[in-house]
């Protein structure tokens, strides 16, 4: 009878799952398997590289003391089999929704998740730092990042197996392979090759014959090190790891438990300093939709079970990131020196378009925002017009690049800022909140955000014309709006924004997406007799002064808005209007940010509406300050 309950049912912590016999472990898995493609037909999100790391999850939980032992996962994106595991799977149909579980690994939620995530290449580094502090403390703990081949392909990883291999940290690296082949496994022998030399004997004998090899004359010692590596490296490509200080264990098949158990327990019990398993792993391993789809099903909406069709959604209109792309194209076909440049992310860019059209002028990087940068300004400096496209929140990588190499420089390289502002589900992490901020105060930047599909074709266009150094145009997540599109894109006046609707009375001066909430409100304030005046600034910088100081002086209260931090837009305008005494004349201003807090997943929607941005917002806010109420900021 006990036979026939679920082994999932018997497991709600790691605690669990290590008192089941080794035996028992591939039939969890594969409920494992089951249960996440079940949850997250309901839920959405990742999913292609958790089905991709069930067995490893498994094997991990099994073999090493977590949470004293700390699992870091590099990313998250795979984290969903974790979660499951540790103390969560009832909570889990919440992932990704107010008030439910993040959809990466979180401190906050969890004593499991010793490490938040959710940007790629950071494990090994924040490992590193586990291991010494447990080194200092006295404390015999294993720390262990998991971390996937494309996030090994960035700097950041490099430069913390450097720093381990120099301080022989007690550090373990598990590489996911699932896409890179960076070595193909061979069947029985190469499993029995990794169970070798992760054994005690092999790395005995290995250090002695490094001890010996030491007391040699100097060319036989050279002779027999480039020996010994040339053998190595004959059935494995650990070299570049092993000279980075790391003992090379891999290829094994990451979807054989035995294995992988015989292997990790082999690395726990080793007293050699950090050690890298690389595990060969099949991404959306075990549902045939994911395995027959090109990528995987690496993220997904809510999805039919048996068919794996996925929920269509319910706007007929193009996302941003699509018109942003076509309109690329069309500029593309008449000047051949436009370029687009993407740091992985091809399709959330709009540059898999571009692509399609021109192969030769696209460069996607890798993992890489810092190279991205510095290769789009190369290209700059050699007459090139390359559009570095890069999501608000990923472009914080890669800033020293941008002021050292581009800024200081006066390089005219494009900056298209997809999702810029609020982005739903995927929570602060990937919200778009600095890049006005973090950008306005560089000189000789000019920023543009784009108030609807219209405009977004009109600063591409303006951004190919513009060659007196860098630009950048920010623009949402989501559906455009629906506004008539024009033609072809029109070459702006940098620094000029317009007038939408005037008024005398109330003037909302709005940059980018909240164009339309500042539409309705004024349709709100003129209900109530309050004529209003809406202006879209369409620069950030440089702003447009003539406008602001009209604005200023022509009516009674002026409202700015903007869906980014404090520190951006609003700041600029205030410190012009202070600079030029506009505040002694008895102007009643007001800037509306987003609230200075990290915001956690919720609907777009929903998140604007909590950060005031909404329409409620605006005219709340416009109408507390004609009675001299001062504005509520948001806390939570």
């Amino acid at each position: 009878m006990l036979e026939k309950t679920p082994l999932l049912d018997q497991v709600d912590s790691p605690e669990d799952l290590r008192a089941l016999d080794d035996s028992q472990l591939p039939r969890l898995a594969d409920e494992l398997r089951t249960e996440l493609i079940d949850i997250v037909s309901v839920t959405g999100g990742h999913f292609g590289a958790g089905l991709g790391v069930v067995e490893l999850t498994v094997a991990l939980h099994a073999v090493f003391d977590t949470p004293h032992d700390r699992l870091i996962w590099d990313v998250g994106h795979q984290c969903y089999p974790h979660k499951i595991l540790t103390k969560r799977r009832h909570l889990m149909r919440s992932l990704r929704q107010e008030g439910g579980l993040s959809g990466f690994t979180k401190r906050a939620e969890s004593d499991y998740d010793p490490f938040g995530a959710a940007h790629s290449s950071t494990s090994i580094s924040a490992g590193l730092g586990m291991a010494e502090a447990a080194r200092l403390d006295g404390i015999q703990r294993n720390v262990v990042s998991v971390i996937g081949d494309g996030s090994i392909t960035a700097g950041m990883a490099y430069e913390a197996m450097n720093n381990s291999g120099g301080m022989d940290a007690r550090q373990i690296v598990i590489l996911n392979d699932n896409d890179m082949s960076i070595a193909q496994p061979t069947g029985a022998m190469s499993h029995y090759l990794a169970r070798l030399v992760s054994g005690k004997t092999y790395r005995s004998m290995r250090e002695a014959a490094k001890q010996l090899n030491r007391r040699m004359p100097g060319f036989i010692a050279d002779k027999a090190r480039k020996t010994e590596e040339y053998a190595r490296s004959f059935w494995n490509d650990g070299t570049m790891f092993e000279e980075l200080g790391f003992y090379y264990v891999g290829p094994i098949d990451g979807h054989d438990l035995p294995t992988m158990l015989s292997i990790l327990r082999n690395v726990k019990n080793s007293k050699h300093g950090p050690i890298l398993v690389h595990v060969k792993t099949e991404k959306g391993k075990g549902y045939a939709p994911a395995e027959g789809a090109a990528d995987k099903l690496h993220a997904v909406a809510k999805f039919n079970v048996v068919t794996g069709e996925q929920k269509k959604s319910s706007s007929n209109l193009p996302s941003f990131t699509k018109v942003f792309g076509e309109s690329l194209v069309e500029e593309a076909q008449r000047d051949d020196r436009v370029v687009g440049i993407t740091a992985a992310m091809p399709g959330g860019t709009g540059i898999d378009i571009f692509e399609k059209a021109y192969p030769d002028r696209t460069y996607d990087v890798g993992i890489a925002e810092q190279h991205a940068v510095t290769f789009a300004a190369g290209m700059a400096a050699e007459g090139y017009k390359p559009f570095c496209a890069i999501y608000s929140t990923f472009l914080q990588r890669a800033y020293d690049q941008v002021v050292h190499d581009v800024s200081i420089q006066n390089l005219p390289v494009r900056f298209p800022i997809d999702r810029a502002g609020y982005v739903g589900a995927d929570g602060p992490t990937h919200a778009g909140s600095f890049d006005l901020a973090y950008l306005s105060c560089l000189p000789g930047f000019t920023i543009m955000c784009a108030a609807d599909e219209a405009e977004l074709k009109h600063m591409v266009a303006t951004a190919v014309a513009f060659d007196d150094g860098p630009i950048a145009f920010r623009y949402p997540r989501g559906s455009a709006y629906g506004v008539e599109m024009p033609e072809r894109g029109s070459v702006l006046e940098i620094g000029k924004g317009r007038v939408v609707r005037e008024g005398s009375t109330i003037a909302l001066l709005s940059l980018g997406s909240r164009l339309q909430d500042c539409l309705a409100a004024a349709d709100e304030l003129e209900a109530r007799g309050l004529s209003t005046t809406v202006a879209d600034a369409r620069f950030a910088k440089p702003i447009d002064v003539d406008l602001v100081e009209r604005l200023a002086r022509e009516h009674e209260v002026l409202l700015v808005v903007e869906e980014g931090s404090t520190g951006g837009f609003g700041a600029t305008v205030l410190h012009h209007l202070s600079s030029q005494g506009l505040f002694d004349q008895g102007l009643i201003i007001r800037c509306l940010t987003m609230p200075d807090i990290y915001m956690d997943q919720m609907t777009p929607e929903r998140m604007v509406e909590q950060a005031g941005l909404d329409s409620a917002g605006i005219f709340k806010t416009v109408w507390s300050a004609l009675k001299g109420e001062p504005s509520v900021a948001v806390t939570a």
